[in-house]
């Protein structure tokens, strides 16, 4: 009997996984926004007990949620200890800001620069407080629903500064998505970036089309679309599936290799924990050398 009960405590021992450790709230005050701005980080196992510098994928939440979902309903601490411990992704760091009901852009009347936040103060603060490569080559980003818009967003528009980026059944939305949305709906979501009391094609202004993400994809080049690796994942029972076909579909116009992923789901929680490894594992890939 103790044999066999030493044998199970070795097994436990040598099947335990390394965990990373996880700061729930932590702030980066930010003069733009005139407030502090929460986030939460995820630090790989053996942060602590090294002096190497890590990469890092920025994780943007989805509408109504804050920078606690990705780890109160997505466990990405738990994904990401089990993939790094397998071998799937490298070592790296996960942060996720609080982007409130933003959708991560400025808004129409400079009220809320959350783009500019993002950018100009957000990500330098944290790419000094942590052991971050804190280059292009080493920075992803991925996100889900809004937080995919998000994603969209920053890649598209800041080529420079990440090397691959992850959209979750991402808010894309053509011209006629945002033409025939009930009033009361755009008003709630999208009147406080793109214009209030806007109805009809009066919706279809320079705000709407400087973030409007297949509209920013038809302007670039093929060229300027390759600096970032694209990995698109969106279930086939999402009310966004339409959109992202459509980006998939101007992606490929245009030639631009890219990976697309449609899997049998709907915009739940179960879809995006079972797709963000792979995402980090498109991510970090990137970070290698071949």
């Amino acid at each position: 009997m103790q044999a066999l009960a030493m044998a199970i405590l070795l097994f436990a021992a040598a099947s335990a996984q390394p965990a990373g450790k996880v700061y729930e709230t932590r702030v980066v005050a930010s003069p733009i926004l005139h407030r502090e701005v929460r986030y939460t980080i995820y630090l790989p196992p053996d942060y602590e007990n090294s002096s190497r510098s890590y990469p890092v994928v920025y994780l943007l939440h989805g509408y109504t949620d804050d920078n606690t979902g990705w780890l109160q309903f997505g466990e990405i601490n738990r994904y990401a200890d089990k993939a790094i411990a397998e071998g799937i992704i490298p070592p790296m760091i996960i942060v996720m800001p609080n982007g409130d009901s933003s959708w991560y852009i400025n808004s129409y009347d400079g009220k809320e620069n959350y783009e500019d936040f993002f950018v100009k103060e957000f990500m330098p603060s944290i790419e000094k407080t942590y052991r971050i490569k804190a280059e292009k080559r080493y920075r992803g980003i991925a996100g889900l629903s809004m937080g995919g818009f998000g994603t969209l967003i920053y890649s598209l528009k800041h080529p420079e500064l990440f090397a691959a980026a992850a959209p979750l059944s991402a808010a894309v939305f053509d011209d006629d998505a945002m033409v025939t949305t009930p009033d009361n709906r755009y008003e709630a979501v999208f009147g406080q970036l793109f214009g209030r009391g806007l109805k009809d094609k009066a919706r279809l202004n320079d705000a709407w089309y400087n973030n409007s993400i297949l509209k920013i994809v038809d302007k670039k080049s093929a060229d300027e679309l390759r600096k970032v690796r694209y990995w698109i994942d969106c279930g086939d029972d999402d009310f966004l599936s339409k959109g992202n076909c459509l980006l998939h579909i101007a992606l490929s116009a245009k030639g631009v290799a890219h990976e697309f992923r449609v899997r049998d789901g709907a915009h739940t929680w179960t879809y995006w924990r079972t797709g963000i490894t792979d995402a980090l594992k498109f991510i970090g890939d990137s970070f290698h050398q071949y």
